[in-house]
């Protein structure tokens, strides 16, 4: 995500805003008198260093005893080298550089003025006619760049170490990594004047850098020291100022702070620092979606604008967390409008509201309803005509849906039949599915149905329309997941209950699963199974034991982890891909798409029917038998079916 250079505070780089010049966003802007004094001490300044370079130049040639011949000759130097080297500081702009702010980049800047300045000076000079000794220009040139590289760099200084701070007290802090991240943080928290934070030292798990300097601050061993470095140096937190960690790494971090007893921050990765304000704004508490360690998504923005921008687009399941965020995703291309398809009235009208709030410029028309309702579909569809179909409304709780068989199958493949049948008749020409990786040899109900509804897009695709399925894993935060089971079991002090210790789910984010989402909407010509790269599956204990880490405990110790078992329709290991299903590569390196064969749509229907009518029936028996014949590897939980019996009652 290099290419977010809006930012306007401190990047990793010394080529950011503030530090070429432009004012810090915490500072107020100039205006009236005070621009005009700014302006005026600037140029005084400027002028100052040029008329003591050009006499110092003189002196130094003659070792300070200028003869009086040449008097003249350094009044005309002076009448052509201010106003020549004046012009050229304006063109290039370092009346609009803060001194407070210099970098490397402005010096270098600075540098390449004097020399252009002395340049047209020498020209001039040589053209008013000869007087002025060679050796002056060169002295002059070097003079001149000391002095005004040296009022910047005195400024500066002076800025840092003499402004008043504030009253109130400021927690000593190291920083963990003493990398480009932490130099940045380091230097924008030493500037920014209402910082809570005190960097007293660095550490950093690389040995060549023991005992190094930056910013001032001190390089004072490895991780694994941590604990006595904080207690040398009275340390009452740590920064971690490393974006680019792995998971495992940013745990081991965490296990080093809380053996400590010592509380932490961090700081965004790379594509959230490059896109906001200064490090020392974005200090923030872990979040247990650092500790996946995944890479930011690159998406292709041409295909997307191309496909999405000013057209109208629909999504299912609108409110729920994975049909919002895609909701947030499409804004961010201009549609013409979003019509959010809802069954929750209070979660559609809080998420209306919120759209209406970030995305002022995104028409965004809530539509309450179900897909199991085939009227109110035609309503919709009739009403808005939508472009693009994106389907992530469905039941998905596996354990819940084993004692809930009928509404599992009625909601997840009726209400996607209805769905894809009204886009259909209504010519809407993409649709995407939210797939999951439980439909891959599924154990559960919930899992055969998704199965299904793969099964039927592809064989419903349409002549000249694109008609898809995404497949991936579970995401952090959505509703369901075992993540605020955790923190609210943690929150009452324990014990956290995971199912089996080697039970094992590939995680994402939900801003990169619905990311790759609308970018394998680009892809293929219809009917394909697309599976988003989930990069290596996750224990869910170790999942437990990082949100107690994150919550400044100690697992086992201060909160117990016991195991349950598993539960009716789990599965120890979640796959991706079928027999029969071949994996190959797109484009993109996230997204990889199935190849299989489409089942025709009448031996497909023939099923259907059948199924309808167990479920109509309410035999769960005959269920089970029905959907095994469309999904021949379904092998369901040895007792769900008495389960299912008792919720049809």
């Amino acid at each position: 995500m290099l290419l977010c250079a809006k930012q306007r505070g401190y990047p990793l780089s010394e080529r950011e805003n503030i530090a070429s010049g432009t004012e810090n966003p915490a500072d107020p802007q100039p205006t009236g008198r005070l621009r005009l004094g700014r302006t005026l001490f600037v140029y005084g300044t400027e002028i100052f260093a040029i008329l003591c370079a050009a006499v110092f130049a003189f002196l130094l040639r003659f070792d300070f005893s200028l003869p009086p011949s040449y008097v003249p000759v350094l009044l005309k130097a002076v009448v052509v080298w201010v106003p020549a080297k004046i012009l050229v500081f304006k063109l290039l702009g370092l009346d609009r550089r803060w001194a407070r702010y210099v970098s490397l980049s402005d010096l270098s800047l600075v540098a390449a003025s004097n020399l252009i300045g002395s340049i047209i000076s020498l020209v001039v000079l040589l053209v008013l006619g000869r007087g002025v000794p060679r050796s002056i220009y060169a002295i002059d040139f070097l003079l001149c760049l000391m002095l005004t590289c040296g009022i910047r760099v005195a400024v500066r200084t002076a800025y840092e170490n003499l402004r008043v701070r504030p009253s109130g007290s400021r927690k000593r802090t190291i920083i963990y990594g003493a990398g480009n991240a932490g130099a940045a943080l380091v230097r924008d928290l030493r500037q920014n004047a209402v910082s809570k934070y005190d960097p007293c030292g660095f550490v950093d798990d690389s040995p060549q850098k023991l005992g190094l300097v930056l910013h001032g601050v001190k390089v004072y061993g490895a991780g694994d020291r941590l604990a006595e470095i904080c207690n040398d140096r009275s340390a009452e937190l740590v920064l971690i100022a490393i974006p680019s960690l792995s998971g495992m790494q940013l745990t081991r971090i965490l296990e080093s702070c809380t053996l400590a007893g010592i509380p932490y921050k961090t700081i965004p990765g790379l594509d959230d620092i490059l896109e906001d304000s200064a490090l020392s704004r974005q200090i923030r508490d872990v979040a247990v979606e650092d500790l996946l360690g995944r890479h930011p998504v690159v998406l292709d923005q041409s295909s997307l604008e191309g496909q999405l921008t000013g057209r109208i687009i629909l999504v299912t399941g609108a409110a729920g967390s994975i049909g919002s965020e895609i909701c947030r995703q499409l804004a961010r291309f201009r549609p013409e409008a979003i019509v959010g398809f809802e069954i929750g009235e209070s979660a559609l009208f809080n998420l209306q509201m919120e759209m209406a709030r970030r995305f002022p410029l995104v028409r965004f028309e809530a539509e309450i309803g179900s897909i199991q309702n085939r009227a109110r579909l035609r309503d919709v569809f009739d009403h808005h005509r939508p472009h693009a179909v994106y389907h992530a409304a469905a039941y998905k709780h596996v354990p819940l849906m084993e004692a809930h068989m009928f509404e599992a199958v009625e909601n997840n493949v009726f209400g996607t039949l209805n769905l894809v049948e009204t886009a259909r008749e209504f010519a809407v020409g993409e649709f995407v599915m939210i797939s999951t990786d439980k439909a891959v040899r599924p154990t559960n109900i919930m899992g055969a149905t998704k199965r299904i509804a793969e099964i039927l897009v592809r064989a419903l695709q349409p002549e000249g329309a694109r008609y898809v399925s995404v497949r991936f894993g579970n995401v952090l935060g959505s509703n369901g997941s075992v993540i605020p089971i955790f923190k609210e079991q943690i929150s009452r002090g324990g014990p956290v209950t995971v199912t089996h210790p080697d039970m094992r789910r590939y995680f994402m984010t939900i801003p990169e699963a619905c990311q790759l989402v609308l970018q394998a909407s680009t892809m293929g010509k219809g009917g394909e199974i697309f599976v988003l790269d989930m990069g290596e599956p996750m224990r869910i204990v170790d999942l437990a034991r990082n949100l107690i880490l994150l919550s400044g405990l100690r697992p086992n110790v201060d909160i117990q982890i016991e195991f349950s078992g598993v539960r009716p329709g789990e599965k120890l290991y979640e796959e991706l891909n079928a027999e029969g299903e071949g994996m190959l590569p797109t484009h993109h390196e996230k997204i990889k798409v199935f190849s299989s064969a489409t089942v025709p749509w009448t031996e497909i229907e023939a099923q259907l029917h059948r199924i309808r009518t167990r479920c109509a029936n309410r035999s769960a028996t005959e269920l089970v038998h029905e959907v095994k014949e469309i999904v021949p590897d379904y092998a369901p939980a040895k007792n769900p079916i008495g389960c299912a019996v008792v919720s049809g009652v």
